[in-house]
């Protein structure tokens, strides 16, 4: 089989996958601080995800790998509008050439703050440039990196003054963990029946954060 036919299966896929996940337009509960983010794959050729690494020069989460996106503006129509102005703004993604393929479920964050990540197709050769007022470097990992199980490990990160094991991906230089690393599992599992596993990590992690990752293996779409 043709490569590019192998790769167009891959993202027929994950549509059909998260089917009962339409990426329709959502709003803020009331009264909440609420995020979207965009969990964009390239296409045509294997996919890739793209990441942002946030500035160093940053009050919070600086240095942190993430997803494109941010917080919710009054002046947003919906949340996905949200994600896709942010990306816009963070990396120069125009709207007009993300092809909306889902909306994941919405998660909150270590600091409580809610997301809901949309997932989408983009052009592979489109040429992404970090904003450099809120970010370091825009990336891509390749989807078979992430599959691959072997590339599952852990390291040690500060939070709230205390160190923690914590599962992540190391690509090149970067870290990939926390929020962005649950977004990423559960993308992986659902869409891809990747049903990667923490078992040989738990000597490493506690037992709250293996029955977080847990979870993750429990919210298959009906």
């Amino acid at each position: 089989m043709p490569s590019d036919m192998k790769y167009e299966r891959i993202l027929a896929q994950i549509a059909d996958r998260l089917r009962h996940w339409p990426p329709a337009p959502a709003l803020p509960d009331a009264g909440r601080r609420e995020a979207a983010v965009l969990l964009a794959l390239t296409a045509p050729g294997a996919p890739e995800v793209v990441l942002i690494k946030r500035a160093k020069h940053l009050n919070s989460h600086r240095g942190q790998v993430a997803l494109p996106g941010g917080m919710w503006d009054p002046g947003d129509a919906s949340l996905l509008d949200t994600a896709l102005r942010e990306s816009e703004e963070e990396i120069g993604l125009p709207s007009a050439l993300v092809e909306l393929i889902a909306r994941l479920p919405r998660r909150q964050t270590r600091a409580g703050v809610p997301v809901t990540p949309y997932l989408a197709a983009i052009p592979r050769d489109i040429v992404l440039n970090p904003d450099p007022r809120e970010l370091d470097a825009v990336f891509r990992v390749p989807l078979g990196y992430l599959l691959d199980a072997n590339n599952l490990v852990s390291d040690r990160f500060e939070i709230g003054g205390e160190w923690q094991e914590l599962p992540c991906y190391r690509y090149r230089d970067h870290r990939i963990w926390g929020f962005t690393f649950q977004v990423l599992v559960h993308f992986l599992n659902v869409a891809l029946d990747a049903r990667l596993r923490f078992a040989h990590l738990a000597q490493k992690l506690a037992p709250e954060v293996l029955a977080q990752l847990a979870r993750l293996e429990e919210e298959y779409p009906q």
